[in-house]
């Protein structure tokens, strides 16, 4: 087997990372007027820029700055586009874990205006991180993909007088990505990730139910969403690399959504042009490696076989076998590893410590390392 100097790479991961505790009280701070925003950022500079050396430290050949400016790993993306501001209707998303159930609540979102890009979201946060990784390490940044500015209010969250007709709200949608994309290149970025929930929901038929419910054409959605991710990065500049991370929910430990790829599988692994996919594997909620009979010549798979989800340090041996499950399907050079999901989607973090998360990333890159050389 052959390194892979390209992302992904055979040891990655998703994305976000545990706040540390001092940066959580900052927030804390800065919320009740306590310190500044630049008082706030230095904090956050500080936190990063150990984050990066802890990511560099275990083996990894890519970094991110841990999603720490960040409440949500998506809607602090999506409220920043032009056209799209939170309401004050709540929503409501329900998650299981192995313990129970409980109830994540959120502003709903409404696209009142014609949407568009007036910055480059996150410019400024990937500036820093990149200034901070050093040789030999690929700055990552992630964003929610568009389907996420859908997914979360469906037809009902756009203003039929600004889009009377839903193709233009695609349409400008996409654009606005697109620039996104042209720009975050122009910085210097060469890994981008564009982080899905909706695609790997819709796997689950009680999420379908829920669009269906709610005016969507749930059994097709899925093609709608391949195509205008497809417009949003069709033009992107040569040398960068963009993956998808598809999940089912990850808020503190626990999920929202079940079923193996199988309802997706033909369709993306096929037609969405993304250099990798990013797949959650950690148990059995997420099916058989049956679906990567899909994934075409050319496309990397990122097993996600290391939980984020509790602390329990899995063994080499289990991972080297579900490596070589996997490979059943699709050859194993195009297969990486990583964890499932971000250890951190939301602020709050998943239940776990920060030692714990540290020994599972580096078990990744020691584990690749073993598997791939």
């Amino acid at each position: 087997m052959t390194l892979r100097d390209t992302p992904p790479f055979r040891a990655d991961h998703v994305g976000s990372l545990l706040r540390p505790p001092r940066l959580l009280r900052a927030r804390e701070q800065h919320a009740l007027g306590e310190i500044t925003a630049q008082q706030l950022r230095f904090v956050e500079d500080d936190a990063i820029r150990e984050v990066v050396r802890m990511q560099r430290d275990v083996g990894l050949r890519s970094a991110t700055d841990g999603e720490f400016r960040r409440t949500s790993w998506h809607m602090d993306f999506i409220y920043r586009l032009g056209g799209i501001r939170p309401t004050d209707e709540k929503i409501q998303v329900h998650f299981r874990n192995e313990g129970g159930e409980l109830d994540f609540e959120s502003a709903a979102l409404a696209v009142d205006g014609p949407i568009t890009i007036n910055e480059t979201i996150f410019g400024d946060d990937f500036a820093f991180l990149r200034a901070e990784t050093g040789d030999g390490v690929t700055a990552k940044l992630t964003i929610p993909s568009p389907s996420m500015v859908h997914y979360r209010g469906g037809r009902a969250a756009i203003d039929p007088a600004v889009y009377p007709d839903e193709e233009r709200f695609w349409a400008d949608l996409s654009a606005a990505y697109a620039e996104q994309v042209r720009r975050v290149a122009a910085l210097g970025c060469r890994y981008l990730q564009l982080d899905d929930t909706s695609l790997a929901y819709l796997n689950d038929p009680a999420q379908r139910r829920l669009l269906t419910d709610r005016g969507d054409d749930a059994e097709h959605q899925h093609l709608r969403y391949i195509r205008q991710t497809n417009a949003a990065i069709a033009d992107r500049p040569a040398g960068l690399n963009v993956t998808t991370h598809m999940c089912r929910g990850n808020f503190r430990s626990s999920w929202a959504a079940e079923g193996g790829y199988d309802f997706v599988a033909e369709a993306l692994f096929s037609e969405l042009a993304v250099d990798g996919f990013f797949l959650e594997y950690d148990d059995d909620r997420s099916g058989g490696f049956a679906p990567l009979r899909f994934v075409p010549p050319g496309k990397v798979v990122v097993l996600g076989l290391v939980t984020t989800k509790r602390g329990a340090l899995e063994s080499k041996d289990d991972l080297k076998r579900r490596i070589d499950e996997a490979a059943r399907y699709v050859p194993l050079e195009q297969l990486c590893l990583s964890p499932q999901c971000g250890f951190s989607s939301t602020v709050e973090g998943n239940v776990l410590t920060y030692d714990e998360q540290v020994a599972k990333l580096r078990l990744i890159a020691e584990t690749a390392d073993e598997v791939w050389g």
